[in-house]
């Protein structure tokens, strides 16, 4: 699949989910219904799926369409960088992932580095947002628009236990990182992150 293709669908499910958010007279329902049937035909087409069963995934999130937000913890070590081993592809990542409704973005990837890797950490600095969607990332196409936020953390006390999510928990230095999860960080990022190590005084980055 092609990022420009992926991106037209991603647009066209928005723009349907928010129409039917705001719809007013019931032609115009129809035709942000028929919008969106024809965004899920398209992604089934290229997806290799039964267009029923991405409509059960996708239409789960009702009203103004947004993008996801996905956290990553930034947690150093003496100098090396706390990664995980994920369990789903056995590649490795910053710990992170989808923020919860009724969680602060602070709270969120705190929660998510204690559940991915034992430690317990407090959220110091935001340092990065990024759009998951912008070639310069390097990520593998998804379903979802989403934006990615880095966080700096503190570890405050534990130690290293894997979940159900985690096989194995390590620190690494700039010149030894194992091969990453592509679809949760790339090595442009994970870089980016050394440098802000070395200069903590430096901008929030943004796309």
């Amino acid at each position: 699949m092609t990022s420009p293709w992926l991106s037209w669908i991603q647009q066209l499910q928005g723009i349907a989910q928010t129409g039917l958010h705001y719809e007013n007279h019931p032609f115009d329902t129809d035709r942000y219904r028929q919008v969106q049937k024809i965004a899920d035909a398209m992604l089934a087409a290229i997806a290799g799926a039964e267009p029923q069963t991405l409509t059960d995934l996708l239409h789960q999130d009702v009203g103004h369409a947004t993008p996801k937000i996905d956290v990553r913890g930034v947690v150093f070590r003496e100098g090396k960088l706390l990664l995980v081993q994920e369990s789903s592809d056995g590649l490795w990542a910053l710990p992170g992932g989808w923020a919860d409704i009724g969680d602060s973005p602070s709270r969120a990837v705190e929660r998510e580095i204690f559940e991915e890797s034992g430690y317990i950490t407090r959220a110091t600095r935001l340092l990065a947002v990024y759009d998951r969607a912008n070639p310069r990332h390097g990520h593998p196409p998804a379903p979802h628009h989403s934006y990615k936020l880095f966080f700096r953390c503190e570890i405050v006390e534990g130690q290293p236990t894997p979940s159900y999510e985690t096989t194995a928990i390590d620190f690494f230095g700039p010149d030894g990182i194992p091969p990453l999860s592509p679809g949760r960080n790339g090595l442009s990022q994970i870089q980016r992150c050394f440098d802000l190590l070395d200069h903590p005084d430096a901008p929030v980055e943004f796309d």
